[in-house]
């Protein structure tokens, strides 16, 4: 049963309103100004608020205020009741994050249809962010606020992919977010001696190129290409206007993104402080991470030995002898660039 908390101080209003959403089959929380009605969200946050404007205390702008600035609270849908001569508050209340309003009087279907409307976009917008470009799509055409949803969907640039395609270089404008979704990418930073270090190692539905769409700055390091694929490139302006129009969205993307550069943090680690053997253990179940299909047979993937050795961050001679330690005892299986996993356990416990 949804949760809708119902914030009036107009006492018959209150009453009315909560008979006709009870009816409904929802569960109605009152509170009789907006200081009551932040702490009643706070203490049970609902699935959304129904708020008055002009209330005692603290009014409905105050609480949209508040509870927008709390993590818990901030993606609950919000509507505003207000009478006709408060119109002119409305556009206010919009542009501070509310998803509807609704004039005073109302008739029960009206209501009913705002809350339903405004419910079902939230279940949608609360599943996890998909990273397709259909996912993206989606969920831009369900941000209030938006206008034009054909032309920002239509800006998205689809990039065909060849093997070694540079997708970006260090140095290079940001174009906007980029999503891989097909084939296989490497994201990598060069050294002025020659050397590269692959910072990510890219599968389909990864998103990159984010950090200097953050900082608005050239991007720090390459992306190329490992094999044919295609790539999506959403320009930044409609990114930046995902973000602000939708507190759920910049959450997850932030969870998302947030997690990528755990897994970097991790690395740079492991890069400073273990033995190569190590590196390569970790960099070769890395790779059976993202790429294995998840059937019961044996990993195998062919890569060049140079790109491996950037991986771990040492030089392709090492690494090649690492891999022939590794062959000699049973560990992997070589042929040509393809590299077989036979004992899975033992290189965890030797990264461990």
């Amino acid at each position: 049963m949804k949760h809708i908390l119902l914030i009036e101080d107009n006492s018959d209003v209150r009453e009315n309103t909560a008979e006709i959403l009870e009816l409904a089959g929802y569960k109605v929380i009152t509170a009789t100004n907006g200081k009551e009605g932040v702490e009643a969200a706070l203490a049970d946050v609902p699935d959304l608020v129904v708020c008055d404007i002009m209330m005692p205390v603290l009014d409905g702008f105050g609480v949209l205020h508040l509870l927008s600035k709390n993590d818990s609270t901030a993606g609950i849908p919000f509507i505003f009741l207000t009478a006709k001569s408060e119109r002119s508050d409305m556009r206010k209340g919009m542009e501070m994050g509310a998803d509807d309003y609704i004039t005073k009087p109302f008739d029960d279907i009206e209501l009913l249809n705002a809350v339903e409307g405004r419910l079902k976009k939230a279940e949608k917008m609360r599943k996890e962010l998909t990273p397709t470009r259909e996912g993206i799509t989606e969920i831009l055409q369900h941000i209030h606020g938006i206008e034009d949803i054909a032309s920002i969907s239509g800006r998205q640039q689809i990039r065909q992919l060849h093997k070694k395609d540079i997708i970006y270089s260090e140095g290079d404008s940001c174009a906007g977010l980029y999503l891989l979704t097909k084939g296989k990418a490497k994201v990598f930073k060069s050294h002025e001696l020659g050397k590269d270090l692959i910072l990510r190692m890219l599968q389909p539905h990864d998103f990159f190129g984010y950090l200097a769409l953050l900082e608005d700055s050239v991007h720090s390091e390459t992306a190329e290409a490992l094999e044919d694929g295609e790539v999506v490139i959403f320009p930044k302006e409609d990114f930046f206007t995902l973000l602000e129009h939708s507190p759920v969205v910049m959450q997850q993307m932030i969870r998302l993104l947030s997690g990528n550069i755990a897994d970097e943090h991790e690395r740079l680690l492991m890069l400073a402080y273990s033995s190569v053997r190590k590196r390569t253990a970790e960099a070769l179940l890395r790779l059976r991470q993202r790429y294995h299909d998840g059937s019961d047979k044996a990993f195998s993937m062919a890569i060049a030995r140079e790109d491996l050795a950037n991986m771990v961050g040492t030089a392709t001679e090492s690494l090649i002898r690492t891999l022939s330690d590794f062959r000699e005892e049973g560990l992997v299986s070589v042929q040509g660039s393809s590299i077989t996993l036979l004992d899975v356990l033992k290189l965890e416990r030797m990264k461990n």
